[in-house]
């Protein structure tokens, strides 16, 4: 079991230090670009997470000695969901309205101009029928 964790610990370092490695941000990466630790890290399997954790990636204390988790925390957005935001909801009626509005008119013309060709229809027919009497 101890030969295990000899094994074990040591490929856990190195995969936690590879993805942390990977989604540190290019711009907090320091002394080598991002793929030459990447490089060390997988190359020098105990030495280079040790070295990656040390002196690869730019560390800053948490402004005021809080946690970042904090600072997340007090800095969330009032509204999470969109169907809880007020502003997303009144976006979204506007924008209803507004084509209905539009389906209305389009409703609206429609209608008159079936209306119209029905009236020239009855127009027609009753002419036809007045010629045929007379």
């Amino acid at each position: 079991m101890l030969r295990a964790l000899l094994y074990i610990l040591p490929l856990a370092l190195t995969i936690y230090a590879f993805i942390d490695c990977l989604n540190t941000p290019e711009d907090e990466v320091k002394h080598l670009p991002k793929v030459v630790w990447v490089i060390i890290i997988l190359l020098f399997w105990i030495v280079g997470p040790i070295v990656w954790f040390a002196a690869g990636k730019l560390r800053r204390a948490p402004a005021g000695g809080r946690t970042p988790s904090e600072w997340h925390r007090n800095h969330r957005h009032e509204w999470v969901a969109p169907d809880d935001n007020p502003e997303f909801l009144k976006s979204l009626r506007e924008e209803a309205a507004s084509s209905k509005d539009v389906k209305d008119e389009n409703l609206l013309k429609d209608w008159e101009a079936d209306l119209r060709r029905r009236e020239e229809e009855l127009k027609r027919r009753e002419q036809d029928e007045d010629k045929g009497e007379s």
